[in-house]
């Protein structure tokens, strides 16, 4: 496959996760809950996760606003997480943040993020890294129970 039907194809599942968002909603029970605003672009995501009492992600939904690739982020953080260990997520965010700054990580790791790997490609946008690692902080804080109920993300 080319590389410009590759990035074509990255675009398209972007896009759709953007315009068609998975767990876009909030839960009737949550118990860790956490809202983080990007100062500089405005994004906001209010992040609610339902852990079973040995610590599994039973459920997740966020709402918000924000540009098409905090959304999709969003989204497939949500996708990629569900049924996982609080351990398990805490590692995936810690990868994703990771490959937000260009660190290498085994493709098993990348693979556990599932179409949020396709993210990678945009970090060249100096810009647009913290519209796409929003969730996964909001998701890493909310499950380290640092529930503050506003938190502005840190550069």
């Amino acid at each position: 496959m080319g590389l410009s039907k590759l990035n074509s194809l990255y675009r398209e599942v972007i896009l759709d996760h953007a315009d068609h968002p998975h767990h876009k909603h909030t839960l009737a029970e949550s118990t860790n809950t956490i809202t983080l605003k990007n100062p500089t672009c405005g994004d906001v995501i209010n992040l609610e996760i339902k852990l079973t009492p040995d610590d599994k992600i039973a459920d997740i939904g966020f709402t918000g606003d924000g540009c098409t690739i905090s959304q999709s982020s969003a989204s497939m953080m949500t996708d990629a997480v569900m049924g996982k260990s609080k351990e398990e997520a805490l590692k995936m965010a810690k990868t994703f943040s990771d490959m937000a700054i260009g660190k290498e990580h085994a493709q098993a790791d990348l693979d556990e993020l599932q179409d949020a790997a396709i993210l990678s490609n945009i970090m060249q946008f100096p810009a647009r890294i913290k519209c796409a690692t929003l969730s996964w902080w909001a998701l890493q804080r909310a499950l380290l129970e640092e529930t503050d109920e506003t938190s502005e993300e840190e550069s």
